[in-house]
């Protein structure tokens, strides 16, 4: 399939009310894992899990896409198609992307069973030819072989000065995921030297470990290193992504802090790619919080999240931030002067409204219970998705019961504990995209979730309080350009 034929299947779906426009999306159908990220030659290559047969995980191939601002795309071929030898049959799972002496070269998980595979281009990154040697390892190492069931995937690889480092992930059924570490002087020839880090699926703080770790990426800081984690419950469950934050002592890794990087439930499986300037930007998954019959009638299947910085904080916790190549996709703006919301009350903000929106806001509490915003709100209220932070437990919910009309799998609030040191503000970017809601505070702390509005009017921003008093200082919202071809009906 070639990129008009993509960028035809994107079109034909840029009319959907609830299909965001400035998140990456697959051209159709299921989108998963971000993988194989890199800056060459001036363009960012993305690369995901894709399946062209329908809106359902299946038949995975590595979808393909370049960037030269990293915000806006442009299709290109499909890189990785499942066969025709029988390694990969049942799909090309997660993997990266190295460079051999100036040779691209990706790694990938090939199923089933689970092995790693590997390709190579010849013409700049565009086709890619799968290594005769495939696959490179054929499962998990003899001793974990009888109680992994089967799990072996996600290589993560760099370059070292005798070669080059791998990590994959696999578990122990029983006790929890494993990271395991291998080297090889060529990327063909692999030793498994040990396992990195293990899990304890009994473990339940700071968050509970699961059963089975997943994308592992390896994140050197210099003065530490963090190993980034998406954490699984079952194959089907997919919990949240994690850090720890530590030092690796010879093949082993001790972490010394560790927490949930993005929080809300709906973020897993990101990647990291380094850039020539240095900084470390993240791109992640974030899967659907509707049913499956929703998605195979509206066409399409998941989303992959907005670029974000990694920043290691004196206090070894990882900082995520918005890049700040996303300013470029501002339009229409509207800023408020200082005010106070006092008691039970709301402020609908004028003149500006959507539903692809960048909101910037800074809160000071005076003895407000709660307060926040509400955005996707319909005139009468009825549809809307409340942002509130209560002081008093120091958490953001997302409220979720109204944000639909319709039947949603979860209208549970999306949470995150945001710890606001005294007589600090609390500053939020807010991010609206049709279905997703990102929430960013005081340059640190992020959650991501999924709404979906039903009316064609729940667009308004409303900012409130509840008793108390709150000042707002600093509030600015912006529309935001599509970074695909758009149809009348979904500009704005």
């Amino acid at each position: 399939m070639n990129a008009q034929d993509l960028n035809a299947l994107r079109l034909n779906l840029a009319g959907d009310p609830q299909r965001p426009t400035y998140h990456f999306l697959s051209p159709s159908n299921w989108i998963n894992d971000p993988h194989g990220m890199v800056q060459w030659n001036d363009q960012y290559h993305l690369f995901y899990q894709y399946n062209p047969n329908g809106p359902f995980h299946s038949t995975i191939h590595w979808g393909h896409a370049v960037s030269d601002d990293l915000v806006h795309w442009r299709d290109l071929p499909i890189a990785l198609a499942p066969g025709p030898e029988p390694y990969d049959l049942d799909g090309c799972w997660t993997g990266c992307l190295v460079f051999d002496e100036g040779r691209p070269t990706i790694l990938y998980t090939a199923a089933y069973p689970q092995t790693i595979a590997g390709a190579i281009s010849y013409d700049e990154l565009i086709t890619w030819q799968k290594l005769a040697e495939n696959p490179l390892i054929d499962g998990p190492p003899e001793e974990l072989r009888p109680y992994a069931g089967g799990h072996f995937r996600d290589p993560f690889v760099w370059r070292t000065d005798s070669g080059w480092e791998m990590l994959a992930v696999s578990k122990i059924e029983g006790q929890g995921g494993q990271v395991l570490l291998y080297h090889s002087p060529d990327l063909r020839q692999w030793h498994y030297v040990g396992i990195f880090l293990s899990g304890d699926s009994r473990q339940y703080t700071p968050f509970w470990q699961g059963t089975m770790w997943e994308c592992p990426n390896w994140l050197d800081f210099g003065r530490k290193q963090v190993l980034v984690l998406s954490i699984q419950a079952t194959p089907t469950e997919h919990l949240y992504t994690v850090y720890h934050t530590g030092k690796r002592e010879g093949s082993h890794f001790e972490p010394e802090y560790s927490e949930i990087l993005v929080h809300g439930g709906s973020f897993y499986a990101p990647q990291v790619m380094r850039l020539s300037d240095g900084r470390l930007v993240m791109i992640g998954w974030l899967h659907e919080g509707r049913s499956q019959q929703a998605c195979i009638e509206a066409g399409w299947n998941g989303a992959l999240s907005i670029p974000m910085e990694l920043n290691l904080l004196e206090d070894n916790s990882v900082a995520v931030t918005p890049v700040e190549e996303l300013k470029s996709l501002r339009g229409e703006h509207r800023q408020l002067d200082d005010m106070q919301i006092i008691g039970e009350s709301e402020f609908p903000v004028p003149k500006i409204s959507g539903k692809a929106l960048e909101i910037e806001v800074e809160f000071t509490p005076y003895g407000a219970s709660a307060f926040g915003l509400k955005v996707l709100r319909s005139p009468d209220g009825e549809e809307q998705t409340s942002i509130v932070y209560y002081p008093g437990t120091k958490q953001i919910f997302v409220e979720r019961d109204r944000t639909s009309l319709d039947q949603r799998t979860d209208v549970n609030p999306a949470t995150m504990p945001v710890n606001v040191k005294g007589g600090e503000s609390l500053h939020m970017r807010i991010f609206v995209d049709h279905s997703i809601i990102g929430v960013f505070v005081n340059g640190r702390f992020c959650l991501a979730t999924r709404v979906y509005p039903t009316r064609d009017d729940s667009d308004g921003i409303c900012l409130f309080a509840l008793r108390g008093l709150v000042e707002v200082k600093n509030f600015h919202i912006w529309k935001l350009n599509a970074i695909w071809p758009v149809t009348e009906e979904q500009s704005g």
